[in-house]
């Protein structure tokens, strides 16, 4: 399973589902708010894991980092995060 496609799909359904964007955005009040997230995630049929999203943010990092030929040494914060990312665009929505 793609996880940036279970992402995506996640997010859209969250959009048109005010009572997941809900529960989505109360798994942040959690003592492990990623692993809340990635259960409620896997419960409602998306195949999302804490280490593909750890994992999926460091490999779009990277790949920034190698798109600049030697430029870009330093990442650049909060790239790698795509946790955050997607809880960015999920309360902006």
């Amino acid at each position: 399973m793609d996880i940036e496609r279970e992402l995506e799909k996640l997010l859209a359904a969250a959009k048109a589902d005010g009572g997941l964007k809900a529960e989505l955005l109360q798994t942040r009040q959690s003592d492990d708010p990623v692993e809340a997230f990635c259960a409620l995630a896997r419960q409602k049929g998306y195949e999302i894991t804490a280490g593909e999203l750890f994992a999926l943010g460091l490999t779009e990092n990277d790949a920034k980092l190698r798109s600049v030929n030697g430029g870009g040494v330093n990442p650049i914060e909060g790239w790698d995060d795509a946790y955050e990312q997607f809880f960015t665009a999920l309360i902006w929505t």
